[in-house]
């Protein structure tokens, strides 16, 4: 068994819904929840939107491999109604967003498929759920734990 952590969210329609079936569809297709975050509200990361996210971070125990449990999660996406990632090479508002954050300690570069997730460190969205459930894990290429990267970004927003 391998250890996942997931960050999920939403910035249209019924957000808590919205996360609540991600989360027991996650559940039931790719393993066992072990640990779910309070939910975060954050503005639009990327791009304008009146339309505030609302985020968390899960914790997923799978016999799945990664590139498996990424098509199940864009296939959950698709059924919750995302139609695409992007529009442009641009962000937008969504129904429901999944990305695998960490899968273990592996270090992953696949087309379509970069584990751990190469933006992460930069997004305070995906950090402060993240520090809750799994403070720390060590970042393998960065080398600072979950913890550390999120103080580092805290410092950045307010300082």
């Amino acid at each position: 068994m391998s250890n996942l952590y997931l960050s999920i969210g939403t910035n249209l329609g019924d957000r808590q819904s919205n996360l609540k079936t991600a989360v027991t569809l996650i559940g039931q297709r790719i393993g066992t929840v072990q640990a779910v975050s309070k939910v975060v509200e954050t503005e639009p990361w990327g791009f304008q939107s009146p339309n505030a996210f609302l985020n968390q971070a899960l914790q997923v125990t799978t016999d799945m491999n990664p590139v498996d449990a990424l098509k199940v999660t864009q296939a959950i996406e698709s059924e919750m109604g995302r139609t695409s990632k992007s529009h442009n090479s641009m962000y937008a508002d969504r129904l429901i967003d999944i990305d695998l954050i960490f899968f273990d300690d592996q270090v992953i570069e696949l087309p379509g498929l970069k584990i751990p997730h190469p933006l992460m460190h930069k997004r305070q969205f995906v950090l402060e759920p993240l520090s809750e459930i799994a403070p720390e894990i060590v970042h393998p290429l960065l080398h600072k734990t979950v913890r550390e990267m999120f103080e580092e970004i805290r410092q950045q927003s307010y300082g």
